[in-house]
């Protein structure tokens, strides 16, 4: 692309290298207070763009090879429902080009966006020709943003999955295409298509990459991976326990009440730091390629993945060296006494240690 000269995603590929890539914005956007949960469009692209920069650099920071476009659920069947589709081509044109302008600051590559429509059917046409018409719109305003690739995302039925392949082949001027797929709770799609067949179906169709995103967390979706090992292969799966009894976030329910844990009440059954270095060390033994975190990433998560991956993104600067904590490392060890210490005394004994002490001159 005009303007700047950064490894394309083909050739990194092909070369053999890795391609980290940070999702979840939407989740950590709501969860600091910038998005609203339900309708999960992406305003703050308008209302706070400074934020949306921010959090690109936070993620490159962190190990991210591609800064992605913050136009997820960013649509016009997204805007309608809640009454800016107005803002449509703003907020798309204002995603992208925050997108570019920090991929080019980082020397990132920079990637489009496509995500599930909501409306697609298998059985209405109709639905067909509004779905392509969505997005051919953003891929044209993808392609005028000068994206290196486009990721269409999220797809539970093959059928939208290859739609969206066709217009990004048909309007993308040759940018190459990153299709992943949403496996729910049967290890086929929703228009019942086993996903090794659906991702082959996908890499024949022109696809530069193809996979699995969203839903499942990296128990659940390593086996399927490793039942479809199509190359080059993408994995980015949510940072959440899911197990065989729960094979997505969205299965959890309270222990106590029976109600759904998701989407408000799932952060108690998130992945920590050591469970996603270990996924990523795993999907690296496999071969995945192209590897990512969704829903609920956060920038301490993505450089356990980009760790993994034998990176040293600069937040490994400041990546953990409990060495030099006052609890559990060496210069602990007097603290460690102390609190010993008064975890044996009352705290009448211990306050008038402490006073006597202080009328001593030791403190």
């Amino acid at each position: 692309m005009d303007g700047h000269k950064v490894k394309g995603l083909v050739e990194r590929l092909r070369d053999g290298e890795h391609v980290l890539i940070a999702e979840g914005y939407m989740f950590e956007f709501e969860r600091r207070g910038y998005l609203q949960s339900g309708g999960n469009v992406p305003e703050v692209v308008l209302d706070y763009p400074d934020l949306v920069r921010n959090m690109h650099r936070e993620f490159v920071h962190a190990g991210s090879d591609v800064v992605e476009a913050f136009t997820y659920y960013g649509h016009r069947t997204k805007l309608r429902d809640i009454g800016r589709e107005d803002d449509l081509e703003r907020l798309q044109k204002n995603a992208l080009a925050i997108a570019r302008e920090i991929a080019d600051e980082t020397g990132a590559l920079m990637a489009g966006n496509l995500c599930g429509t909501g409306i697609y059917s298998a059985d209405d046409k109709d639905s067909h020709a509004t779905c392509r018409e969505m997005f051919r719109e953003q891929v044209v305003w993808a392609v005028e943003g000068n994206c290196d690739y486009i990721i269409a995302e999220t797809f539970c039925n093959l059928g939208e999955a290859l739609l969206a392949l066709d217009i990004i082949k048909q309007y993308g001027h040759g940018v190459p295409a990153v299709i992943t797929l949403t496996p729910y709770e049967t290890n086929v799609t929703m228009d019942n298509v086993p996903f090794p067949e659906a991702c082959k179906l996908l890499e024949d169709a022109g696809a530069e990459v193809v996979g699995l995103n969203c839903s499942r967390g990296p128990a659940t979706m390593l086996p399927l991976l490793e039942d479809i090992r199509k190359g080059p292969l993408a994995a980015v799966p949510v940072p959440y326990r899911t197990s065989s009894k729960n094979q997505t976030f969205f299965s959890y329910k309270d222990k106590e009440t029976g109600k759904s844990l998701y989407p408000l009440d799932i952060n108690c059954y998130m992945c920590n730091r050591s469970d996603v270095y270990a996924f990523a060390k795993k999907a690296k033994a496999i071969g995945i390629e192209y590897i990512g975190l969704c829903c609920g990433n956060a920038s301490n998560l993505m450089r356990e993945l980009a760790e993994a991956y034998d990176r040293k993104p600069p937040s490994s600067k400041y990546a953990p060296d409990l060495s030099k904590s006052i609890i559990f490392g060496e210069a602990g060890e007097k603290s460690n006494k102390q609190i010993d210490k008064i975890k044996k005394a009352t705290v009448g004994e211990y306050v008038a240690s402490e006073l006597a002490k202080m009328h001593m001159g030791e403190m």
